[in-house]
């Protein structure tokens, strides 16, 4: 299976193949707007205005399973996002991202990309891995989504190049983008 034989809905309801992105380098986040780690729409949409004409697309995935910071439908979503954020990147619909009920983009993503741990020498990748342990320890045990931002890169040719979690900043993915444009 490749990630190029998985359907999506657009946020608008419209239904696509990811074939549409063959040849394009990746960056698939799950999103929510109403969470604090939603500081990062910024510094996602710099880096698709900086890149998107060489071949880089980032695509949205609003997810409302952790904590509920995603509320309301697909249309307030995209609006929130658009004139709160800025956001000009394809968003698309609401869905599950881990558990039993995740769409398989996200099955398929978390088994190419297992969860490698948080990046505990910097205070956040601590807070965050302390938070889940004490609050959530069934988010934190296995391989699944921990928390809202979680970004996996795909490179060119569809295959998963890397996963970065919550507390990864878009800027800090830049250089390992530009080496897969």
């Amino acid at each position: 299976m490749s990630i190029y034989d998985l359907k999506v809905n657009t946020i608008n309801g419209k239904l696509i193949e990811l074939s549409n992105y063959l040849g394009k380098v990746l960056l698939i986040v799950n999103t929510a707007s109403r969470c604090s780690y939603s500081r990062q729409f910024a510094g996602l949409q710099k880096l698709y205005e900086s890149h998107n004409e060489r071949g880089f697309e980032i695509l949205g995935f609003p997810c409302n399973q952790f904590n509920e910071k995603e509320p309301g439908n697909n249309s307030e979503v995209r609006e929130y996002c658009e004139s709160n954020f800025g956001v000009t990147f394809p968003l698309f619909e609401k869905m599950e991202v881990r558990g039993q009920t995740a769409h398989p983009l996200f099955q398929f993503l978390t088994e190419q990309a297992p969860f490698q741990g948080f990046d505990t020498q910097s205070s956040d990748g601590q807070w965050m891995q302390n938070f889940l342990q004490e609050k959530y320890p069934n988010i934190y045990a296995g391989d699944g989504i921990k928390w809202n931002f979680t970004k996996f890169l795909i490179d060119r040719n569809g295959h998963v190049y890397g996963r970065y979690e919550t507390t990864t900043e878009p800027f800090e993915i830049e250089p390992v983008i530009k080496s897969l444009l």
